[in-house]
């Protein structure tokens, strides 16, 4: 009996299926991660924020970016891009105005370290997430998994690079702080061990209740993060989503590990495989679809 495409689709499926059941029956839960005992992280107070950019400057110079001029003049760039790894925005509405840091989060159980094939983006010393170029596929994964939308890519380079905040590590293994911090004249914000930078807001909260929002963002959210924001604006206002407490990378981990439990999808597949090259080798070699 002659095998069609839609017999192997079939067979596919129905394999699929039995994978994913056995495999979510029997992957166990994912453990929950936290950051390292040594772990150091970033304090962002939008409300001490004057939106003077010196961040944004200094992060360029700190870390050899070029400059983001559309009208071929001025350093103005208006998001994260390839060129700009920091950003202040602005939130204004009838009453209100805040301003916003863009850049990476550094989270506990980072997103875009889940899906990194190869590595390229690792969960590093003092729980940095770092970017490794050479072990960069340029699959892209990182952008469409973090949910900051903070990985960009060099689309104007032959061979591009992801481009994301990786929080100065270069100066801070010289015993320094990332440049941001550094230059910000009204510390806005400041680097340090996370759990002061964690014990700092919360006081901060309990001595300005009428100042702030009541909620350190990143103390929990999406899994944790290694900067976390104090605001007088709700969160979501300023572009920050909201998460809940769950790590962003648990459900898709455990219906990926549950799907290719014990190798399964992929025999399949070498077998579907298998069948349409026995059908074509039965045709001869001449293409032509297989009459019922």
């Amino acid at each position: 009996m002659p095998i069609d495409r839609r017999s192997v689709l079939k067979g596919l499926v129905a394999a699929g299926g039995v994978a994913v059941a056995s495999g979510a029956s029997t992957v166990a839960a994912r453990e929950r991660k936290a950051p390292p005992d040594d772990a150091v992280g970033m304090l962002y107070d939008a409300t001490r924020c004057i939106g003077c950019k010196a961040c944004v400057v200094k992060c360029k110079e700190a870390n050899g970016l070029p400059p983001d001029a559309p009208d071929g003049l001025h350093d103005a760039p208006v998001d994260l891009n390839a060129s700009t790894k920091n950003i202040i925005k602005l939130y204004k509405d009838a009453d209100r105005i805040s301003y916003m840091k863009a850049q990476c989060m550094h989270c506990v159980d980072p997103a875009c370290v889940s899906v990194c094939m190869f590595g390229s983006l690792q969960k590093g010393e003092l729980g940095i997430v770092t970017y490794n170029p050479d072990r960069c596929l340029g699959c892209r994964y990182c952008q469409v998994a973090c949910p900051f939308n903070v990985p960009k890519f060099e689309w104007s380079k032959a061979v591009p690079q992801i481009v994301k905040c990786e929080m100065c590590r270069h100066l801070i293994a010289k015993g320094g702080q990332p440049a941001c911090c550094e230059v910000c004249p009204r510390e806005a914000v400041i680097y340090g061990k996370l759990a002061d930078l964690k014990a700092d807001a919360r006081d901060r909260l309990a001595k300005n209740p009428d100042r702030y929002v009541q909620k350190v963002y990143g103390d929990t959210d999406g899994g944790g993060t290694q900067v976390i924001c104090l605001s007088a604006v709700p969160f979501e206002l300023l572009g920050l989503p909201d998460l809940g407490d769950e790590p962003v990378p648990k459900l898709s981990e455990t219906i990926q590990h549950g799907v290719y439990y014990g190798f399964i999808p992929p025999v399949v597949l070498y077998g579907a495989l298998g069948l349409v090259m026995l059908r074509n080798r039965k045709r001869g070699g001449t293409g032509e679809e297989v009459k019922k």
